[in-house]
Protein backbone atom coordinates (compact mmCIF):
# COMPACT_ATOMS: atom_id res chain seq x y z
CA UNK A 1 0.00 0.00 0.00
CA UNK A 2 1.54 3.81 -1.01
CA UNK A 3 1.72 6.19 1.72
CA UNK A 4 2.33 9.69 0.88
CA UNK A 5 4.54 11.30 2.60
CA UNK A 6 4.28 14.51 1.14
CA UNK A 7 0.61 14.67 2.88
CA UNK A 8 2.01 13.60 5.79
CA UNK A 9 4.62 16.31 6.16
CA UNK A 10 2.01 18.74 5.14
CA UNK A 11 0.16 17.95 8.21
CA UNK A 12 3.16 17.98 10.94
CA UNK A 13 4.04 21.36 9.07
CA UNK A 14 0.25 22.75 10.15
CA UNK A 15 0.50 21.26 13.32
CA UNK A 16 3.27 23.24 14.08
CA UNK A 17 2.00 26.43 12.63
CA UNK A 18 -1.09 25.88 14.81
CA UNK A 19 0.92 25.17 17.89
CA UNK A 20 3.28 28.59 17.33
CA UNK A 21 -0.13 30.63 16.51
CA UNK A 22 -1.51 29.68 20.11
CA UNK A 23 1.81 29.88 21.50
CA UNK A 24 2.50 33.43 20.30
CA UNK A 25 -1.24 34.29 20.82
CA UNK A 26 -1.06 33.13 24.48
CA UNK A 27 2.20 35.30 25.37
CA UNK A 28 0.61 38.22 23.57
CA UNK A 29 -2.36 38.00 25.82
CA UNK A 30 -0.26 37.37 28.91
CA UNK A 31 2.00 40.76 27.83
CA UNK A 32 -1.44 42.49 28.00
CA UNK A 33 -2.81 41.18 31.08
CA UNK A 34 0.16 41.91 32.55
CA UNK A 35 0.49 45.57 31.63
CA UNK A 36 -3.33 45.95 32.77
CA UNK A 37 -2.65 44.55 36.47
CA UNK A 38 0.43 47.27 36.96
CA UNK A 39 -1.39 50.13 35.52
CA UNK A 40 -4.31 49.01 37.93
CA UNK A 41 -1.22 49.09 40.65
CA UNK A 42 -0.38 52.58 40.01
CA UNK A 43 -4.14 53.63 40.04
CA UNK A 44 -4.40 52.34 43.31
CA UNK A 45 -1.57 53.26 45.10
CA UNK A 46 -2.54 56.76 43.26
CA UNK A 47 -5.88 57.12 45.31
CA UNK A 48 -4.01 55.65 48.05
CA UNK A 49 -1.45 58.10 48.24
CA UNK A 50 -4.72 61.28 48.05
CA UNK A 51 -6.56 59.72 50.67
CA UNK A 52 -3.59 60.00 53.14
CA UNK A 53 -3.11 63.24 51.92
CA UNK A 54 -6.96 64.33 52.75
CA UNK A 55 -6.94 62.40 55.77
CA UNK A 56 -3.98 64.57 57.09
CA UNK A 57 -5.63 67.68 55.70
CA UNK A 58 -9.11 66.69 57.58
CA UNK A 59 -6.75 66.17 60.94
CA UNK A 60 -4.07 68.87 60.49
CA UNK A 61 -6.12 71.38 58.53
CA UNK A 62 -2.91 71.27 55.69
CA UNK A 63 -2.29 68.87 53.06
CA UNK A 64 1.56 67.30 53.92
CA UNK A 65 4.41 68.53 52.46
CA UNK A 66 6.03 65.41 51.01
CA UNK A 67 5.27 61.71 50.57
CA UNK A 68 7.27 60.78 53.89
CA UNK A 69 4.93 62.78 56.12
CA UNK A 70 2.35 60.51 55.15
CA UNK A 71 4.15 57.55 55.09
CA UNK A 72 6.14 58.43 59.29
CA UNK A 73 2.54 60.00 60.17
CA UNK A 74 0.00 58.24 58.58
CA UNK A 75 0.92 54.94 58.09
CA UNK A 76 1.34 54.76 54.17
CA UNK A 77 3.17 52.02 52.80
CA UNK A 78 3.95 51.72 48.88
CA UNK A 79 6.02 49.77 46.99
CA UNK A 80 8.72 52.43 45.65
CA UNK A 81 10.75 49.67 44.07
CA UNK A 82 8.45 48.98 41.55
CA UNK A 83 6.67 52.11 41.46
CA UNK A 84 7.72 56.29 40.53
CA UNK A 85 5.69 58.19 42.96
CA UNK A 86 5.92 62.30 42.12
CA UNK A 87 3.94 63.90 44.79
CA UNK A 88 4.21 67.81 44.56
CA UNK A 89 2.61 69.96 47.38
CA UNK A 90 2.05 73.55 45.85
CA UNK A 91 -0.17 75.33 48.80
CA UNK A 92 -1.34 73.89 52.76
CA UNK A 93 -4.71 74.27 51.31
CA UNK A 94 -4.56 72.59 47.58
CA UNK A 95 -4.50 68.97 46.85
CA UNK A 96 -0.78 68.24 45.75
CA UNK A 97 -0.40 66.70 42.54
CA UNK A 98 0.27 62.52 42.95
CA UNK A 99 1.72 60.88 39.64
CA UNK A 100 2.38 57.20 39.79
CA UNK A 101 4.22 55.60 37.42
CA UNK A 102 5.44 51.46 36.89
CA UNK A 103 9.59 51.07 37.01
CA UNK A 104 10.84 48.61 34.04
Amino acid sequence: MYKDHKSTWTRILILLLIVLGCAAGFFALRSRASADVSEESASAIKRAVEQSALQCYVVEGAYPPDLAYLQENYGLRVNTDAYYIVYEAYAQNQLPSVRVVARK
